[in-house]
């Protein structure tokens, strides 16, 4: 009787286990708890040490320190690179093949100030996982040691080394998100005002887009639910590296230059971003524009929520999406 009890209490056990799997990594509940618990890790750890008070230094290991407590997915290869004197990353999930004639060049987000070729790899292995191609993660120079346009230069230059390498321009796909994703753009508008080939399509989660005026409607309606930014930091932390407001370049606005000519674009954004005003009129004015556009807003989700994939499962689901993206543009 005994041991037909403990036989009892161990199927309860792999029951609850199986069902709080279920539970966090499926979309059975909208949001899922697997996003719940990624938002509260935002909240409640990378928030507070992402504020403009905070010493540049604890910014960096705190997006550091967080990355690390993802694994990677199995047989996710990771191969160091230097590219254009920068030290980068070549991240290729179990089945990329290792002669891929595409390339996905990632530019990680972080402010223009934090971030890492590391901190990215969890992204960068989902991203590969999900189109079937290699994606590069070159470390452009941050702020505030280094000031405009030096990762501008470097995003420029990492692109044309892989075209050096004998990469075609309709072999490659740009990516990045949040600062990031405004390198994406900014690069873009670079190689169209030096008439150089153009990558084949872009992606962009949760980009910048509007660097120079901060008028964006979400800014305001978005503060109370975004659980990372407000307006105000963003404002301070781009100081760093754009220097004051009033001085800053035309490019730092790429929302506001002529847009056509640009290759395909994908954006993604969180419902509850104070940046996501930065990514719809972004989709807009490039419609308007003549470029082709996919925009999608993922309800209840915050500031590049794809990083969070290992718990949650919108997360994957919308890496997925980009994938699907890359595949039908870099056939």
């Amino acid at each position: 009787m005994a041991q037909k009890k403990r036989w009892v209490r161990l199927l309860v056990v792999v029951i609850l286990l199986i069902s709080a799997y279920i539970a966090v990594n499926t979309t059975l509940f909208k949001p899922s708890l697997g996003s719940r618990l990624a938002r509260l890790s935002v909240v409640y750890y990378l928030a507070p040490r992402f504020t403009p008070d905070t010493p540049v230094d604890v910014t960096r290991d705190a997006v550091e320190n967080l990355s690390k407590m993802a694994t990677l997915p199995w047989g996710t290869r990771v191969e160091e690179a230097s590219v254009a004197g920068l030290k980068a990353e070549w991240v290729r999930a179990r089945k990329t093949p290792e002669n891929s004639t595409n390339a996905l060049l990632y530019f990680h987000g972080g402010g223009f100030f934090c971030g890492s070729a590391s901190t990215h790899r969890n992204l960068a292995a989902a991203l590969s996982k999900a189109s079937g191609m290699p994606v590069l993660v070159p470390e452009y120079r941050l702020a505030p040691e280094f000031k405009y346009p030096t990762a501008n230069v470097d995003c420029l230059d990492s692109y044309l080394w892989l075209l050096d390498q004998g990469y075609k321009p309709e072999n490659i796909a740009l990516g990045g998100d949040s600062a990031g994703g405004c390198l994406v753009l900014m690069t873009l508008l670079s190689i169209k005002e030096k008439n150089l080939p153009m990558p084949k399509a872009a992606i962009m989660i949760s980009p910048m887009t509007d660097a120079v005026n901060f008028d964006g409607e979400s800014l305001k309606s978005r503060s109370e639910a975004d659980p990372l930014f407000d307006g105000e930091d963003i404002g301070k932390h781009m100081t760093w590296y754009l220097g004051p407001k009033d001085q800053r370049p035309e490019l730092a606005s790429p929302l506001n230059m002529d847009l056509s000519g640009l290759p395909p674009l994908f954006i993604q954004a969180g419902d509850d971003e104070v940046l996501l005003s930065d990514s719809t009129r972004l989709a807009d004015r490039a419609k308007k524009a003549g470029v082709k556009v996919k925009l999608e807003v993922w309800k209840n989700m915050w500031h590049v929520f794809q990083s969070f994939g290992v718990i949650c499962p919108e997360s994957r689901q919308a890496v997925n999406h980009l994938g699907l993206f890359l595949k039908d543009e870099l056939k």
